[in-house]
């Protein structure tokens, strides 16, 4: 698939993958034992995750639907973790060295999975992104200067003696219900992602960033295939590079050199 940079200074602060699958019983603890000697030797901390929402963006629109804790499977940095729903893997970390890496802990989390209590078929597949841009802005127009104008452009608004934007956010997605990448954009204060969370990460200042938040996703179209490597490996792929190309395209070239190449 050709070499791709690896920048030294890069602004992802985590990445997601959830794959979705036909439900199943709910684990046991003797299956959650299981499961922990499993990954025991890259996840041996159980951390049940709390319930919530999780949030699904399609070219059909916004689905939110309530999650129940899950048994859940931590490194012991606390960046990295493997959760498994009834209907659903999904698997985090805020320390993203590539590709291939995240992808290994893909097929942990899938053949553990399917040891203890087999998916039928799988149903969804999203790959997502959260990236914290941040560079030298003295305020909300100077963000041209690193994201694309396309994204960045409202800031030339102006709402009379309101003066001009302070703050955007958007949502475009690309692609069909079957097969896309949504996007999501802002200027923002703060962080993305919560330092204080259970997966640990790396914090700078706090201070105003540019959100490019990218879920790639893929759904069967026409049948619910089998919960096989091979088929996953090749959609989890396809889902990550759709997502790489879409990054480097929102991002300036001043950004990419004075910024993600430049070391720690």
């Amino acid at each position: 698939m050709g070499s791709r940079e690896i920048y030294p200074n890069p602004p992802l602060v985590l990445a997601v993958i959830e794959l979705r699958h036909t439900p199943t019983r709910a684990l046991s603890e003797a299956d959650q034992a299981t499961l922990k000697a499993l990954l025991a030797e890259r996840f041996p901390i159980a951390r049940p995750t709390p319930g919530g929402v999780n949030i699904t963006v399609t070219p059909t629109g916004v689905t939110n639907a309530p999650t129940l804790p899950s048994p859940r499977y931590m490194t012991r940095d606390s960046t990295a973790s493997i959760a498994f729903r009834p209907d659903a893997i999904a698997v985090e970390t805020t320390q993203y060295l590539r590709r291939s890496a995240l992808r290994e802990l893909l097929q942990l989390a899938v053949d553990a999975r399917q040891k203890v209590a087999p998916a039928d078929g799988m149903t969804r597949l999203g790959v997502r992104y959260f990236n914290e841009v941040r560079a030298s802005v003295e305020g909300p127009g100077d963000w041209a200067h690193w994201i694309i104008p396309a994204l960045t452009s409202i800031a030339s608004l102006e709402a009379g003696d309101n003066g001009p934007a302070r703050s955007w956010q958007g949502l475009t997605v690309f692609g069909t219900q079957h097969r896309g990448v949504a996007l999501r954009h802002g200027n923002f204060e703060g962080y993305a992602v919560d330092p204080n969370g259970d997966l640990r990460r790396s914090t700078p200042p706090p201070g105003p960033y540019y959100l490019i938040d990218l879920d790639s996703y893929w759904t069967p179209e026409h049948e619910t295939p089998t919960l096989d490597w091979e088929t996953i490996e090749a959609e989890y792929d396809a889902a990550a590079l759709s997502a790489h190309h879409l990054f480097e395209q929102v991002v300036t070239d001043a950004y990419r050199q004075e910024v993600l190449r430049r070391d720690h």
